[in-house]
């Protein structure tokens, strides 16, 4: 009879492969919760052009950013753009709200029809998965950190992330790099 070994007390470590499988190849491989709490896996919006974007309600940018979104929403939201917005608490408490508060300032106050999220942290140690992929996909200027409310990543159809905007870049300043993508998702 052969000994047995201690193998079943070893807890098996992934391969370095392994682990590399795991990660995320896209942003389709992230589930995340909406205002209301429920789980949304973005694989719903494959094949689609994405924006991605740290909203905040007490903002200097507040204003221009979300009368940009909308009007970019309205004019390509049937050749499939979804903007995807998430409210975030990090830069002077400007979206200090709860997600009914913010829900409702969003709808109301700026009239917004895309989707908007789950509070999150988009930098330092809680930062949300999502966050964290997208700012490893597409660094900042000197660091990678989010800088401030509104910074912007535009993911393609495939679910890459195509570019990153500074906060102070307004949305119809790159309705070129939408267009193109649009484009792309037709063809």
């Amino acid at each position: 009879k052969k000994k047995k070994k201690n193998s079943e007390r070893e807890v098996e470590r992934p391969t370095t492969l392994q682990m590399a499988d795991e990660s995320p190849k896209s942003i389709y491989d992230f589930t995340v919760k909406d205002i209301g709490g429920n789980d949304v896996s973005l694989s719903q919006f494959k094949g689609k052009t994405l924006l991605i974007v740290n909203v905040a309600s007490k903002c200097g940018l507040t204003d221009a950013n979300y009368k940009e979104l909308n009007a970019l929403y309205d004019k390509y939201k049937e050749q499939g753009l979804e903007i995807l917005a998430f409210p975030c608490n990090q830069f002077l408490g400007q979206e200090p709200g709860n997600n009914e508060e913010i829900q409702q300032t969003v709808c109301t106050r700026f009239k917004a029809e895309f989707p908007i999220f789950d509070k999150v942290d988009v930098n330092g140690k809680n930062t949300a998965p999502l966050y964290k992929y997208l700012k490893a996909e597409k660094g900042g200027l000197l660091i990678d950190a989010i800088k401030w409310n509104f910074t912007k990543f535009l993911v393609s159809p495939d679910g890459k992330v195509f570019q990153r905007y500074s906060p102070r870049t307004s949305p119809l300043q790159f309705e070129n790099d939408i267009q193109t993508l649009l484009g792309q998702a037709s063809s």
